[in-house]
């Protein structure tokens, strides 16, 4: 399940509603990873741009390897503006066994950071900055790839 919202997540009612809807499903792990807009080089938070095709195939071939390993993955994102303190990023694993939900959210997070099809922006002053320096580039997309 793939979620995206405008501003900052509600991590209480998102956690709260995914573990609800999965209560019953016998799993025996169940491992959120929530990410926050962490204060430095002087921004007021981020602010981010995504390409939902992209994305959504990305998510789904990542549910397809979760479920080949008895797991289920859920993730939401922020699109627009998110202050500092504030989440932009959740993803959870739902699986039976505890080593599977956590080698599953490591991979995951870490493939979701050098792969997703999400643009950050620095907020200062008011003002939207691209932050190149901390993006990567998508594998397979370029003039010369």
């Amino acid at each position: 399940m793939l979620e995206l919202y405008e501003g900052a997540l509600d991590v209480p009612e998102i956690l709260k509603r995914w573990y609800e809807e999965e209560a019953k499903s016998n799993y025996g792990a169940f491992i959120p990873f929530v990410g926050t807009v962490r204060a430095e080089n002087g921004i007021e938070g981020l602010s981010f741009d995504i390409y939902e095709p992209i994305l959504t195939n990305w998510f789904d071939a990542w549910q397809a390897e979760a479920k080949k390993r008895g797991a289920l993955l859920k993730m939401a994102h922020s699109k627009g503006d998110v202050l500092l303190h504030q989440s932009s990023y959740i993803a959870a694993v739902f699986s039976p066994k505890r080593r599977v939900a956590l080698e599953t959210i490591e991979e995951f997070v870490e493939d979701f950071k050098a792969s997703a099809p999400i643009w950050k922006y620095d907020l200062k002053n008011g003002e939207r900055i691209y932050a190149k320096e901390r993006s990567t580039a998508i594998k397979g997309s370029g003039i010369l790839s």
